[in-house]
């Protein structure tokens, strides 16, 4: 069931959405040559802490992995997707692509939001990859307007990835957001025809969120039941919004 919500809801669901905004932000600035993600790890989990939320990852139970989810943090380097684990030992380089994923609870509905971070010097393919990623993100927020369909969010994502050469991931996709982290409907990044393509209304909030790869579309997901990288070892780009629809188009509740 999609649930809808009411303008005092969005408004709520706005201020938990500024809050990762403004954690990403200054995570993004620490990112440097020499950083663990560790590091970015201690810096989030003291950020929400002194904003009086609580942290959206950090206990989340998948089924897939049979486990909860241990750290406030996603941080995915390189050929890793999503789902990619801190540790004090998973030092920053020169060229390394960071996705840094997060998400809070704040006064109980949640907001979460990606972003992809480069460490310079970086490779001119790998500056295209971000570019593109972007550009995908900031076409699928277009879309999202009262009486369109969820295919017009999916298939705008896959075109504009494919046109450039990259491939979208099809094992994880966007969800709709809440009063809990993942609510329907699912949000994928390419047509899908076994999913429904229910019409967009008033009231929905989306988390969008492109994964995109610079080689092949194929992912695997490590020994620790929640790491996913990319099969060929090829380099992967994650950003996401969460995004209302409303009367007066896309409202991007996870920037100002």
């Amino acid at each position: 069931m999609i649930i809808r919500k009411s303008p005092q809801e969005l408004e709520k669901m706005r201020r938990s959405g500024l809050l990762v905004w403004e954690i990403l932000k200054q995570l993004a600035a620490m990112v440097e040559d020499g950083l663990s993600t560790w590091d970015l790890e201690v810096a989030a989990e003291r950020m929400i802490a002194d904003a009086g939320a609580k942290p959206a990852f950090k206990g989340y139970y998948s089924q897939a992995a049979g486990t909860r989810y241990p750290y406030v943090l996603c941080v995915s380097v390189n050929a890793e997707i999503v789902h990619g684990m801190p540790a004090p030992k998973k030092v920053l380089r020169p060229g390394d692509l960071v996705s840094i994923d997060t998400g809070v609870s704040l006064n109980g509905y949640f907001g979460d939001s990606a972003i992809t971070v480069a460490v310079p010097p970086v490779s001119d393919e790998a500056q295209r990859l971000l570019a593109v990623t972007q550009e995908a993100l900031e076409l699928a927020i277009a879309q999202c307007r009262s009486g369109n369909r969820l295919f017009d969010i999916s298939g705008t994502v896959e075109r504009h990835v494919v046109r450039h050469g990259f491939s979208v991931v099809r094992e994880f996709v966007g969800h709709g957001i809440g009063t809990s982290l993942h609510e329907e409907p699912q949000v994928p990044n390419y047509i899908d025809r076994r999913n429904d393509n229910p019409r967009l209304k008033e009231g929905m909030v989306l988390a969008i969120e492109p994964m995109v790869n610079a080689g092949k579309p194929h992912a695997t997901v490590l020994a620790d039941k929640w790491t996913a990288v990319t099969k060929d070892g090829k380099p992967s780009a994650h950003f996401e919004h969460v995004v209302a629809i409303t009367a007066n188009g896309p409202w991007v509740l996870t920037r100002p």
